[in-house]
């Protein structure tokens, strides 16, 4: 019997995850059919996407980026239309005819059309932390209200899921604990005092993965591991003293699950998003994927590190914001993402060091005194604030 093609839209498909969303749907074209595609400003690129897998509908964040697209759309006789802004990413997002929605733009700004998603009762493959990290509770009632299935896609939330029981209603019961995997990034070995010294390029030379610069400087300051903590949160239901870190510099383990019994359940794959990307589009069946198998015997030994071993918990003193979050006021982990983001950038930018990010995280978290968000208005009213407070931090840091 002939199988009908799922729809997809892919939210961010200039990215790398949204590439490699692209890379494995291009494997299946029995199975999945692209539907509509989003970008911020790379116009070339989502020119050349265009005309590859011919979406009815293109999406720049940019009016003169969408203006671009256009034009070249239009000179290349191609179909799709182009839409533009803030409110296009939310009507592709919950198009009637799309089936799946990959969530991949990067920050607060996926979190709007992570909720129309949700409230559409579309499959959400979650690469956009930030939707849970900022949304919390708020994001998770759009996804109960619509009847949303929600799917992890960041390598170590998908390999907690797979290693769960299937019944989710169990895990509370039968899960001890849930314990990440991190990599450590580029500077696990590197002295501490010298990270004052660090620049952009070399915080975004990943050691195993290729990212964004932004969430490349997250992991080598260790908060894209506080984000994903936060993330495991409200994904699993497991209150935050049940949940660890260890760094495992090799990134083939990519997280584990250990039961009552003592059992540890563990995914093991290459370093390679693909993996997870299948697994999401395809669940609860399986598809190629296109990353190479892991050869056993090959493999370099694994090891484990404790995150206060040696000067772990001063060289990545930023994970531990995620319980201070989790354990304050509602809205505390939105505080904490804008304020990430706004000092990730003013690095990148050189406005600041690298030793002082965390400075600007710390300092926006404890002076956040957020009220309780109950709706999107109020997510984005507090991401706005969070942000004005870390601008300050960082002109004080400038002073």
């Amino acid at each position: 019997m002939t199988q009908t093609p799922q729809l997809i839209t892919v939210l961010g498909s200039t990215g790398s995850i949204g590439v490699n969303t692209l890379d494995v749907l291009s494997r299946h074209p029995d199975r999945f059919r692209v539907f509509a595609l989003s970008g911020a400003s790379q116009v070339d690129l989502m020119l050349r996407q265009c005309a590859q897998y011919k979406p009815r509908f293109a999406v720049m964040v940019q009016p003169q980026a969408a203006a671009s697209l256009q034009e070249k759309i239009t000179a290349e006789g191609l179909k799709t239309d182009v839409l533009c802004g803030a409110q296009a990413l939310d009507d592709i997002a919950a198009h009637p005819e799309v089936n799946v929605v990959m969530a991949a733009i990067v920050g607060a700004a996926g979190l709007s059309p992570c909720m129309a998603a949700a409230r559409a009762g579309k499959r959400l493959l979650l690469a956009n932390k930030e939707a849970l990290v900022v949304g919390a509770d708020v994001f998770m009632s759009a996804v109960q209200f619509g009847g949303a299935t929600l799917l992890p896609i960041d390598s170590e939330h998908s390999a907690i899921f797979q290693s769960l029981p299937q019944d989710p209603s169990t895990w509370d019961a039968r899960v001890e604990k849930i314990i990440l995997t991190a990599s450590g990034g580029p500077f696990r070995t590197r002295a501490v005092d010298s990270l004052k010294d660090v620049t952009p390029d070399q915080a975004c030379a990943h050691p195993n993965w290729v990212m964004g610069r932004k969430i490349s400087v997250d992991s080598a300051t260790m908060m894209n591991k506080a984000l994903e903590v936060i993330e495991a949160r409200y994904l699993f239901g497991l209150p935050p003293d049940r949940l660890e870190v260890v760094i495992h510099p090799q990134s083939i383990i990519h997280s584990m699950v250990q039961y009552r019994d003592t059992s540890v359940v563990a995914q093991l794959g290459t370093p390679d998003m693909r993996v997870p990307i299948a697994y999401g589009l395809s669940w609860p069946e399986r598809v190629h994927s296109g990353a190479s198998a892991l050869d056993f015997k090959k493999l370099p030994a694994m090891t484990f590190e404790a995150l206060d071993d040696g000067d772990h918990s001063k060289r990545f003193a930023g994970i531990h914001l995620a319980w201070q979050a989790l354990r304050a006021p509602a809205g505390s982990t939105a505080v904490l993402n804008a304020a990430n983001e706004e000092a990730v950038a003013a690095f990148l930018e050189q406005r600041i060091r690298f030793d002082q990010i965390h400075a600007v995280n710390l300092a926006s978290l404890e002076r956040g005194v957020p009220s309780r968000p109950t709706n999107l208005q109020d997510l984005l009213a507090l991401d706005a604030q969070a942000r004005a407070t870390a601008q300050e931090q960082i002109r004080k840091l400038r002073a």
